[in-house]
């Protein structure tokens, strides 16, 4: 019996380890154990401080647009002298929550409309909005005029994850708003609430006639994809293709190929457990939801996505840059044939990273996360 004992034993173990070795799920690769990279090809030119920064977008002219969580937006130039602009609407200030993204429309040299994505004050806690407003210069302070709430989630909370990254598909007939689960993951499969999902909309918020849920009521007309945790993430590739991340709960960040009317699972299945430890099952447990390409565990805490297409990296070329919270520092990923997805970079900066954007030039910046972050240009080492 003692030695059937150890056989057995054996066996387990050896399935044990069969198990972490494999994917989650057919096509899901872990990437979370993979080292950071001993030298990293790049030199980085510290520009400013911010207070709490959340988001930056490039205007056409070159100059930057930074949100900073409590309520402020500012206007910068690539040397680092701030303005800040006026008019920003009052926001739910309170953990994670506060003002988030700012995108520039496709046709902002003429239109001179900002959106931006915001938790505003409702009851005791707050509400996803977004919101546009034409950037009026002409006076000696820049200020939002002409503002308009084109979405708004109608139940207010508490809980972080709000999700709230803006994206125009590249031939600027739609925005794609992300929506996290605001600490409810029960609301990312119920289909009548917003949360947990990606919303497809019109400029103006109006609903595309060929969402997969056009005709429906409510919330549902304007769903793209569902199951989501809490999105920081979303860009479009060199193909048009959408793609989003993630974070998961204990383990599981995700980087999903997003595609209209599927769900991603949470909190049905996740690569990840609860932070109580209880787990979660597996995607492959689960093969009608869509599993991730790439996943974290350990996690990474992605933030911010950027698909790089500029000629100061040319390696970089077609590589998804992803800022990291827990990875204090910038992930690259690598898109093969056969839609293999994996890690090809880790680089740490030494500094939690919330997000990141291209300039016109090719250099990379980014800003870091909390009081006192530094934003930051990275060039191409010498």
């Amino acid at each position: 019996m003692a030695r059937q004992g150890s056989l057995i034993s054996a066996v387990l173990w050896l399935a044990l380890l069969l198990s972490l070795a494999a994917p989650a799920s057919a096509g899901s690769v872990n990437a979370g154990n993979l080292p950071a990279d001993d030298d990293p090809p790049f030199l980085i030119e510290e520009i400013t401080h911010l207070q709490q920064p959340w988001a930056l977008a490039f205007l056409p002219d070159g100059r930057l647009l930074v949100t900073e969580k409590p309520g402020r937006l500012l206007l910068l130039d690539q040397k680092g002298r701030q303005q800040k602009i006026e008019g920003i609407p009052a926001v739910y200030h309170h953990g994670q929550n506060g003002l988030h993204h700012v995108a520039p429309a496709p046709d902002f040299e003429h239109s001179r409309l900002l959106y931006l994505s915001y938790v505003a004050p409702m009851g005791r806690g707050g509400v996803l909005t977004l919101m546009r407003a034409r950037l009026d210069e002409a006076g000696e302070v820049p200020r939002l005029g002409q503002a308009q709430i084109i979405w708004q989630q109608r139940q207010p909370g508490t809980g972080g994850q709000p999700g709230s990254i803006i994206a125009f598909s590249p031939d600027g007939r739609y925005l794609f708003l992300t929506v996290g689960d605001r600490m409810q993951p029960e609301t990312a499969q119920e289909a009548d609430r917003s949360r947990g999902k990606i919303l497809r909309m019109l400029p103006d918020g109006a609903v595309p006639p060929d969402n997969p849920q056009a005709q429906a009521d409510g919330i549902r007309s304007l769903v793209w994809s569902t199951g989501h945790r809490n999105p920081y993430g979303l860009a479009f590739d060199a193909d048009g293709q959408l793609w989003s991340h993630e974070m998961g709960p204990r383990g599981g960040d995700e980087l999903n190929r997003i595609e209209a009317g599927r769900n991603y699972g949470w909190p049905l299945v996740s690569n990840g457990s609860q932070y109580s430890g209880v787990p979660i099952p597996d995607h492959d447990t689960r093969p009608d939801l869509e599993a991730p390409r790439l996943y974290w565990t350990p996690v990474i805490a992605p933030a911010g996505m950027v698909f790089y297409q500029g000629s100061l990296f040319p390696e970089w070329r077609g590589s998804a840059l992803i800022g990291g919270l827990m990875a204090r520092g910038l992930v690259r990923v690598i898109f093969g044939p056969d839609d293999q997805v994996s890690q090809a970079n880790r680089w740490s900066l030494g500094a939690r990273i919330r997000d990141l954007a291209v300039a016109a030039d090719g250099s990379l910046w980014v800003i870091e996360d909390g009081a006192h972050a530094r934003l930051l240009r990275l060039v191409p080492a010498l």
